[in-house]
């Protein structure tokens, strides 16, 4: 299967999501822009699994996304003002 057009539709949507980060108007839009490229690294690594026929990247992937959405979860708390 060729590869390509799925890696440069995943290289422009984290440039996309990155202008958002750098850029955006508020921490919770940076937040949720920060989420959403933690997403597109997982489905990354999944990608690059399938590439090259290798769990250990799928497993990767699994760990990479509970610390994203635990991190996300925290930053979310603090952003809001409560105490952990």
């Amino acid at each position: 299967m060729n590869w390509l057009p799925v890696v440069v539709a995943m290289a422009v949507c984290i440039i996309i999501v990155m202008i958002r980060v750098f850029i955006g108007p508020g921490a919770p839009t940076r937040l949720v822009a920060f989420d959403t490229l933690n997403t597109l690294v997982v489905a990354g690594l999944v990608i690059v699994g399938k590439m090259f026929n290798h769990a250990l990247f799928v497993d990767v992937a699994i760990v990479y996304a509970l610390l994203s959405f635990t991190m996300t979860l925290y930053v979310a708390k603090y952003i809001q003002g409560d105490k952990f």
